[in-house]
């Protein structure tokens, strides 16, 4: 990513200031004239790297749920080893706004500087606690303006009515000390959505966890994908489309994804935290498939429940996220590049590998005269340049010609 190489050239000219010892001295092999000017004097430098602490605090999920949590906590740790820096998780012992805030304290209280926070649900949280705490560095992946706004509104104690227009974050919400990053899901949504078709399959379920913003653009994308291939090759496909308005499986779920594969579908796109092990497990019985999300899911899900279960994955860059900016803010030093952003994350080149939203080319079964790899490549080069588009409107289910959805809503 464009991004990626300018924090990989940053990273560069740290280390050869370092192999230096930091000394001023010209990097030209000529020596110094006797009558060259005096040296301005130094600048003031950032922080060094050893002078941060980096904690991640998780959501709903925790770091074993193989998706959004451990891939942002793997990727802690990758930039930790890499650069020598301290980290550490925590876990909230409630799964609410209370829980987060007390962690993200306990966290500071104990010497960590940089809190990674991945989930809408920390939008109250940093509302509360980032002008608490103007010191610490806040980095929130998915988590958006409404986020924050809801969040710092109700810390507030007034009624809830967002509406961009007629808001204004700052006055409710500390940016100074926060950075957010969100996605466009409905990308890879609809990638994931139309390479399942054109490979053959033309009966589809969408297993959301929680219908937030992030779960429902993956949804809609998704359901966007199926009717443009449908219309590509004159056949209608059908859908079952449902949240299980939680970010795990269980009993219950598992028994309706039961009815889905028994009745005849034939891939879920299983989308929210843990929530994918109900899919894989009623999948198992009846030889059926799944589409992962967030990460390349695959070698989980197929170690666990059967090889080639996994038909592809709708994924987002959690992982580059976390250790790109950790490392233009910590090694770089470029904090002052991020303050108070909230950035949104997508496609930044027509090739498929370099991008925060994409399918994993390794992994996804493509397969000759249906999808391949060559065609995956095609429709990315035209979502970049325009010719395919995504609508990202949440606020209805997308017109489609060539679906019938069968909309379950919310099952619990």
């Amino acid at each position: 990513m464009k991004k990626f190489m300018a924090l990989l050239l940053a990273l560069a000219m740290v280390l050869s200031m370092a192999a230096c010892g930091g000394s001023s001295a010209p990097a030209a092999t000529e020596a110094p004239k006797a009558d060259a000017p005096a040296a301005e004097a130094p600048k003031a430098e950032a922080p060094a790297a050893s002078e941060y602490r980096v904690a991640m605090v998780t959501d709903y999920g925790d770091i074993t749920d193989q998706s959004f949590n451990q891939t942002t906590w793997e990727a802690v740790i990758e930039f930790g080893e890499a650069n020598g820096v301290e980290y550490k998780y925590y876990k909230p012992t409630t799964n609410d706004t209370a829980g987060r805030v007390a962690s993200v304290e306990l966290a500071i209280a104990e010497g960590y500087n940089v809190i990674v926070m991945p989930g809408y649900a920390f939008g109250g949280t940093i509302a509360e606690v980032s002008g608490q705490y103007p010191d610490i560095k806040f980095i929130a992946l998915d988590v958006s303006a409404g986020d924050l706004l809801e969040g710092g509104v109700a810390l507030k104690g007034e009624s809830y009515d967002y509406n961009p227009s007629n808001w204004n974050l700052t006055d409710y919400v500390y940016m100074d000390n926060v950075y957010c990053a969100i996605y466009q899901e409905e990308l890879s949504g609809y990638m994931a959505g139309y390479a399942a078709v054109k490979l053959g399959y033309t009966k589809l379920g969408f297993l959301g966890g929680m219908a937030v913003p992030a779960v429902v653009r993956f949804g809609y994308g998704y359901v966007q994908g199926v009717d443009a291939a449908a219309k590509e090759l004159g056949i209608t496909v059908d859908m079952n489309y449902a949240y299980g308005n939680q970010f795990f499986g269980d009993a219950d779920i598992t028994a309706v994804m039961d009815t889905w594969y028994q009745g005849g579908t034939e891939v879920v796109f299983a989308c929210g935290g843990g929530i994918w092990n109900s899919a894989a497990e009623a999948a198992k019985k009846v030889g059926g498939k799944v589409i992962g999300v967030d990460t390349d899911q695959s070698p989980v899900i197929d170690a666990a429940f059967g090889e080639g279960m996994t038909v592809t994955s709708a994924m987002k860059g959690l992982r580059p996220t976390t250790i790109d900016t950790l490392t233009d803010v910590i090694v770089g030093g470029n904090w002052a590049n991020y303050a108070g952003k909230i950035d949104t994350l997508g496609l930044v080149s027509a090739d498929p590998e370099a991008n925060y939203v994409q399918l994993p080319t390794a992994t996804t079964q493509f397969e000759e005269g249906k999808f391949t790899e060559a065609d995956y490549a095609a429709m990315v080069k035209a979502m970049f340049e325009g010719t395919i588009t995504v609508s990202n409107d949440i606020s209805t289910m997308p017109a489609v010609t060539n679906v019938t959805i069968n909309d379950q809503g919310n099952l619990k």
